[in-house]
């Protein structure tokens, strides 16, 4: 198969290093407009399956050349761009598979191309990594096994392996994505009815073997398509994980008022957001940098088989790679977009139309896919039905 991946920054150069690994893939095409970077990628891999190609995807007369060479594409381009690759994909004929943006309602208009897409032959993919993404995934291999299910609940961090002070964190993404996170408000379902909840709140202590006693927490954006797909559940919650005491100390950063996006101060006459002065003293306190990171995941589905309630879960925890440097956080997102793209270009994804992770990708394979790129994810299960 041939795959072309959009955008050459961290996560579109791990995809395409896992795809230059894989038999399966006899070529990629690694697109950006900073062909340099790019470049610089392709003589570290030193491999003949790897062609760099100038994209500028401003440009769609560019982007439909670039698509138009592959079977699949890999879009890790912002996620403003998402409807728009996935348009040029379908116009194409070729399969596509992004990295999510529930902002804008990114992701509800790629899954609006559904019968477009079963029309064209071509399968559609959006929320492709972790959070949405292995967490939709699993959530859909667990319900897939029992007859009803009752509850999901899905708890994900990216933390450092050794927290610092004063925040014990460190970003693997933007930090304004980390302040939207925080101050927007989280989607839960309870008792079946679809609620608003505070960000930051409703703290809870879990364990998690080598990092002890963590701290989970709503944060927006998480639950993604989940909410819709289970709406007929009882209960759906998603929470973020970090140190214990974290919640707290960003929340008062969150009361200050210094998260908003428009409030501001007048200082010598001029006005300064203060959304603005927050990120950047948090960045280089926050940096990662060399840094080791970890990225923690539970995802517990509970229901019924055979009349008696069940409870599969999906417990993982992924550390950055020392030998070549790549973050547990990139690992994590990359191995998850390419395995997927793979499996479509493969055939074991032979569903056409658009369809969020959960109701499409073969939770078995994926486990064994993500298993030979070194991230365990182990599921446990817990029922009298299966104690007899």
């Amino acid at each position: 198969m041939k795959v072309a991946v959009l955008g050459a920054g961290l996560m579109g150069m791990q995809a395409a290093g896992d795809l230059i690994r894989s038999e399966g893939v006899e070529r990629i095409y690694l697109a950006d407009v900073d062909t340099k970077k790019a470049e610089e990628f392709k003589r570290n891999m030193n491999s003949d399956k790897l062609e760099i190609v100038y994209l500028d995807a401003n440009d769609e007369g560019s982007m439909e050349s670039v698509i138009s060479k592959a079977d699949v594409v890999i879009n890790a381009l912002f996620y403003t761009f998402n409807v728009k690759v996935a348009e040029i994909a379908l116009k194409c004929g070729i399969h596509s598979v992004d990295l999510g943006g529930h902002i804008g309602g990114a992701t509800d208009a790629v899954l609006e191309l559904h019968d477009q897409a079963m029309e064209k032959g071509v399968t559609l993919i959006p929320d492709l990594g972790v959070a949405p993404g292995m967490i939709n995934i699993l959530s859909g291999y667990g319900a897939g096994k029992l007859d009803r299910v009752s509850d999901i609940k899905i708890l994900v961090g990216g933390i450092p392996v050794h927290p610092e002070p004063p925040l014990e964190y460190n970003h693997v993404f933007s930090l304004d994505g980390v302040f939207d996170h925080y101050t927007d408000p989280s989607h839960v379902l309870r008792d079946g009815k679809l609620l608003e909840v505070a960000s930051l709140s409703e703290i809870e202590h879990v364990e998690f073997e080598d990092f002890g006693e963590l701290e989970a927490f709503h944060t927006s954006g998480g639950t993604s398509t989940l909410t819709d797909t289970f709406s007929d559940i009882q209960n759906l919650e998603y929470k973020t994980l970090r140190y214990k005491g974290h919640a707290e100390k960003f929340k008062l950063l969150v009361d200050l008022g210094l998260t908003d996006r428009e409030k501001t101060v007048n200082i010598d006459g001029q006005p300064i957001k203060l959304r603005d002065v927050l990120r950047e003293v948090l960045t280089p306190i926050t940096e990662l940098g060399e840094k080791e990171d970890a990225v923690v995941l539970r995802v517990s589905v509970t229901g019924t088989k055979d009349s008696e309630e069940i409870t599969f879960s999906y417990d993982m925890v992924t550390r950055k790679d020392r030998q070549s440097g790549v973050t547990a956080m990139a690992r994590a997102t990359a191995y998850t977009i390419s395995t997927v793209a793979q499996m479509i270009g493969s055939g074991v994804i032979d569903k056409r139309g658009s369809y969020p992770p959960e109701l499409i990708v073969p939770g078995d394979e994926y486990i064994k896919e993500m298993a030979k790129r070194g991230v365990d994810i182990v599921e446990t299960v817990k029922g009298t039905a299966l104690q007899q």
